[in-house]
């Protein structure tokens, strides 16, 4: 039995991907309506801002998304980062001088249309690579393509979290209740 047939997503698959555009939406909704400034604003104790968390979500997505068809190597070497590497890793949650909530929000729905892509188009859901070198990591792990997709929902799903309470924090707005 074959997971594509025609280019056709399965029902795991497009039930997968449903619940990821779904936390993808309630992610970008946090955004509705508001400035550049406003989206790099910091609303809580933590250093996060709705900007920075579509980039982070961004670059994730597209990191695991390598990693689906690439392997391991496209991965960044997280046991050899240095605290310069991590910084800059850091400007994954700010908005930067220059940067739009525009231009964020049109990165990220390209990563998403790529991602939706590759998973659709898979020829194996079960295809394996080792994971990084990393603490969080157990080590000689190997994460299949269908493990991938759902670590990348459930880092979207508890973003659009901390987003909510970003936002709510700023004006008021919530994106349910």
């Amino acid at each position: 039995m074959t997971e594509t047939t025609h280019n056709t997503v399965t029902d795991e698959r497009a039930d997968l991907l449903e619940t990821l555009a779904k936390h993808r939406q309630f992610l970008r909704f946090t955004t509705q309506d508001l400035t550049d400034e406003q989206a790099g604003q910091r609303t809580t104790a933590s250093e996060l801002c709705l900007g920075g968390l579509i980039k982070h979500v961004t670059s994730t997505e597209r990191n695991w998304a390598n990693f689906i068809e690439k392997g391991t190597s496209v991965m960044p070497d997280f046991a050899s980062m240095t605290e310069e590497d991590f910084a800059r890793r850091a400007d994954d949650f700010r908005m930067l001088p220059g940067d739009t909530l525009e231009a964020v929000l049109a990165e990220y729905a390209e990563v998403a249309r790529r991602t939706d892509e590759l998973v659709a188009a898979l020829p194996d859901f079960n295809a394996s690579h080792p994971l990084p070198k990393a603490p969080w990591f157990e080590p000689g792990a190997r994460w299949s393509a269908r493990r991938v997709l759902l670590h990348i929902i459930a880092e979207t799903a508890q973003h659009a979290g901390h987003a909510d309470i970003i936002r709510e924090s700023l004006d008021g707005q919530k994106s349910m209740g």
